[in-house]
């Protein structure tokens, strides 16, 4: 049943449940008041969701997210990739 519903959700988004899984799995020891770990996350992400984020609004999503405006969570940042 499990995988069923990954399936869906893979088909709907078209994108994989691994690289999602991954992406979760890299963010757990993350230092995320790191600018270089922060913005190798929104890449991450940038290439998972398969939307180019432009060098203007990944520097304010890595400042709001270093700063502690907004959590780091993938949901916060595909927010902001598709508010451009």
């Amino acid at each position: 049943m499990e995988n069923k519903f990954f399936k869906s959700i893979e088909q709907k988004t078209g994108v994989k449940m691994n690289d999602v899984f991954a992406l979760a799995n890299s963010l757990q020891n993350a230092n995320f008041k790191d600018e270089k770990t922060v913005r190798s996350v929104i890449q991450k992400v940038s290439q998972i969701a398969n939307k180019k984020v432009p060098k203007q609004l990944e520097d304010k999503i890595v400042n709001s997210i270093v700063n502690g405006d907004e959590k780091l969570d993938f949901n916060t940042i595909s927010n902001m990739i598709n508010k451009k």
